[in-house]
């Protein structure tokens, strides 16, 4: 539908803090362009960097080539692993053919995979929480040396066959939140009489900190908008948090997805943006909300995120 301008009530709008970007992804873009910078184009990247189009045909334009599988890579091309992870059997065919491989898991991702590897090493076995088929997801149990089991509701919990006193450990997607995992949790706890599992202070703060701004973001607002993509998770968890709330929420990749008819009867509208959302596209949103009608913006206070993770050594003096 096309945007035209609407000579109604002016909107106030709230942005969401934090939102967009968090270190993990800041990271893993920092990678891919500083690969290109020093190696030069292409560079093979296997997966979408990050679940988001604007930012993988920025890096596309700039010479990255996306691949879903390593035989796509020619030999010796330089290759970036994803943030969301890859399996051990990924990282034993990209050294078995000799691939100078850049890994840009999120740091958080990795330490998942290292709690799922010290409780297999410690004879628990180990119940991931997340979402089937999620690459972070399929990373994460391909990681972990032994049988990983994927609950993604009390239900599956229900349904788990293994003994009351079976020695076992949960770890959680990172794009998970202490909220979306505490009831699984609950009857995890309430099944095994032996079970192991992170703090809560080991749930991805990002994660946490944007869904909290929806829930403030939620009180104040009709509409919410949701900057992300279709594919990914935590974009959908926020656009999923502000229905819970009781408010008409969105999810749109940017401006051009704006449907004048969820604004007919709004006087403030939220944005936030998913963790993978450049903060180019929720500008892109506010500028279609102008063409509907006059705009008043005010950030909403929020938790600073000063969190920055180190780039890989053989980048980090690029």
């Amino acid at each position: 539908m096309s945007l035209s301008a609407d000579s109604g009530h002016p909107i106030q709008l709230y942005l969401a803090q934090p939102r967009g970007f968090c270190a993990g992804v800041v990271r893993a873009i920092e990678i891919v362009e500083r690969a290109l910078e020093k190696y030069g184009p292409p560079v093979y990247v296997r997966h979408e960097i990050v679940h988001n189009k604007y930012v993988v045909e920025s890096l596309k334009n700039k010479g990255a080539i996306f691949v879903e599988d390593l035989s796509e890579v020619p030999p010796l091309a330089v290759t970036v692993f994803s943030a969301h992870g890859v399996a051990r059997s990924v990282e034993k065919e990209a050294t078995e053919r000799g691939l100078p491989v850049l890994n840009a898991t999120c740091p958080l991702v990795t330490k998942v995979h290292n709690q799922g590897k010290l409780y297999v090493s410690r004879g628990r076995t180990v119940i991931l929480i997340g979402h089937a088929g999620h690459p972070e997801v399929e990373g994460t149990m391909g990681q972990v040396p032994g049988p990983v089991i994927l609950v993604q509701s009390v239900e599956d919990v229900t349904a788990l066959t293994l003994t009351r006193d079976t020695p076992v450990a949960y770890i959680t997607q990172t794009t998970l939140s202490v909220d979306d995992t505490k009831h699984i949790i609950v009857a995890l706890r309430a099944k095994f009489t032996d079970i192991q599992g992170p703090d809560i202070r080991d749930i991805c703060y990002a994660t946490q900190n944007r869904q909290s701004a929806v829930r403030d973001l939620s009180k104040l607002v009709d509409v919410i908008l949701v900057v992300g993509a279709a594919n990914s998770s935590n974009s959908n968890r926020l656009r999923e948090i502000g229905t819970e709330a009781g408010v008409a929420s969105y999810l749109i990749a940017d401006g051009s997805e704006l449907n004048p008819d969820w604004l007919r009867d709004a006087r403030a509208v939220g944005i936030t943006a998913g963790a993978s959302a450049p903060e180019v596209l929720v500008d892109d949103v506010i500028e279609a909300l102008r063409r509907i009608r006059p705009v008043t913006v005010s950030v909403l206070p929020g938790r600073e995120e000063n969190i920055e993770f180190r780039l890989p050594a053989e980048l980090a003096a690029s």
